[in-house]
């Protein structure tokens, strides 16, 4: 569910990001005033190369979906086997007051099985007949700049906030290219800004696609946001984000959550509202969701209660940005009006004589959803010129549930130490109004990290 476009080159949309630019240049070189530094000392940097690292990341991927209702592309499976190598190169900083350095990626993946008739996972990219490409691969980097314990990056990257993040779902992790500023000069307070107007999917080579949500795109611009994550190794933190998507949407998210012996309790909350030209419709969307997770030994056990108010979608770009409780591995459980519960188990076997091994199964059910009073014309409920009808997305008494049982391990020892292997199983059925389908999905991931250190 991602794509981009780079920023277009408009005079108006030139100054904005010329002015916030140089508001991040000033706050990234003068500092943060009228605020109490952090206690411990700044950063030091041993140099461009003593502190870089290089590693590599051998992914084998094998996913099964079995649509047991028709699939929008009209085929009962899909399946496909591929190998890919992720490497990432993160050097140091060089000495003084600001140290420059650069983090780089590159990515090769091969395709092991596939075939026309079961094409289309996400795994590899498709030609123009529907077959899957033999191999594709990309790359990537961005210098960066550091002063104390500030980082001001230009380039491509991952990103990691819950207004926008990047996602690692597949063989190949997405990628945004703009400008992140991340801060911790202030005690307890971890500040993030981001600028982006490129974006790289999980299946693509190149970085002109778009990050697209379920009636929103980043092809008219891109994403900016600035938060920070407070307290965040206390027993009580939060975190508070905005963000804007050009001519869509202003989004704002808040979280609280309190950690205590044996027990986490966290709650999300999103408000999103249209602005500009809203190019996805009218959208006054309010998502929240609470859980609590209770560990005894081996044994945890998590209960979550999800709602989305509002006549569209809780919607989003970047495949994990969607912090809701219930955002699990098929569904989102977003719908209008949807009301979700969730019940987790989890079990630590290294307890039991198996060091590495976790088990962990879920299941998720939603109801009243409701989407036939999305705004007419909006992404959400497009008019269908074939039928001369509008067409909202989801119908009216809308209800689903998934069930996911995962299984894995890691070697914790010996020559293929950190040598993981996973075993998920996903099961979701839905009405006609909820309009997603129902399948049964299987991923085999084996992963071997292969480090090198430090050059």
């Amino acid at each position: 569910m991602i794509a981009s476009k780079t920023f277009s080159a408009v005079p108006g949309r030139r100054k904005v990001m010329e002015s916030r630019v140089t508001y991040w240049l000033l706050l990234f070189f003068c500092g943060p005033s009228g605020t109490a530094l952090a206690s411990e000392p700044a950063q030091t940097s041993q140099g461009f190369l003593e502190d870089s690292k290089l590693d590599v990341l051998s992914r084998n991927f094998y996913l099964n979906n079995d649509y047991r209702s028709p699939s929008p592309t009209g085929k009962n499976y899909t399946q496909e086997w591929a190998q890919g190598f992720i490497t990432s190169f993160e050097s140091g900083f060089t000495a003084g007051t600001i140290g420059f350095g650069i983090d780089a990626h590159a990515f090769l993946g091969l395709k092991l099985d596939s075939g026309k008739g079961h094409s289309g996972t996400g795994l590899l990219p498709l030609d123009e007949e529907g077959r899957a490409e033999d191999n594709y691969s990309s790359g990537g980097g961005a210098l960066k700049l550091r002063t104390s314990r500030t980082t001001l990056a230009f380039g491509e990257m991952l990103v990691e906030t819950p207004v926008f993040d990047t996602a690692d779902k597949r063989l190949q992790p997405e990628y945004a290219t703009g400008l992140l500023f991340d801060s911790r000069e202030i005690d307890d307070i971890h500040l993030q800004a981001g600028h982006f107007t490129a974006f790289k999917n999980q299946n693509q080579s190149t970085s002109k696609g778009d990050f697209s949500g379920y009636g929103v795109s980043t092809q008219y611009g891109g994403i900016d946001f600035i938060g920070a994550n407070l307290f965040e190794e206390r027993p009580v933190g939060g975190a508070l984000y905005a963000s804007q998507l050009s001519d869509t949407w202003h989004q704002y998210y808040a979280n609280l959550h309190l950690k205590q012996s044996g027990l986490f309790v966290d709650s999300n909350v999103y408000h999103t509202t249209d602005y500009g030209k809203a190019v996805a419709g009218a959208i006054d969307n309010t998502a929240y969701s609470l859980a609590g997770k209770y560990t005894a030994g081996a044994h945890a056990f998590t209960l979550a209660y999800q709602q989305i108010n509002g006549d569209t979608p809780f919607d989003f770009v970047g495949g994990d940005s969607i912090y809701l409780a219930n955002s699990i591995k098929y569904a989102d459980f977003n719908g209008p009006h949807e009301r979700s519960w969730q019940a987790r188990y989890d079990l630590d076997l290294g307890t039991f004589g198996v060091p590495g091994l976790k088990f962990m199964t879920r299941y998720v059910t939603g109801r009243d959803i409701d989407g036939t009073h999305a705004p007419q014309g909006g992404g959400y409920n497009p008019f269908d010129e074939s039928t001369g009808e509008f067409v909202p997305q989801q119908g009216d008494g809308g209800r689903h549930w998934e069930r996911d049982i995962d299984l894995r391990y890691v070697l914790q020892s010996g020559p293929a130490k950190d040598l993981s292997l996973q075993l998920s199983q996903v099961t979701h059925r839905a009405n006609s109004a909820q309009g997603g389908d129902d399948i049964d999905r299987i991923y085999i991931v084996i992963e071997y990290p292969i480090k090198f250190g430090h050059l």
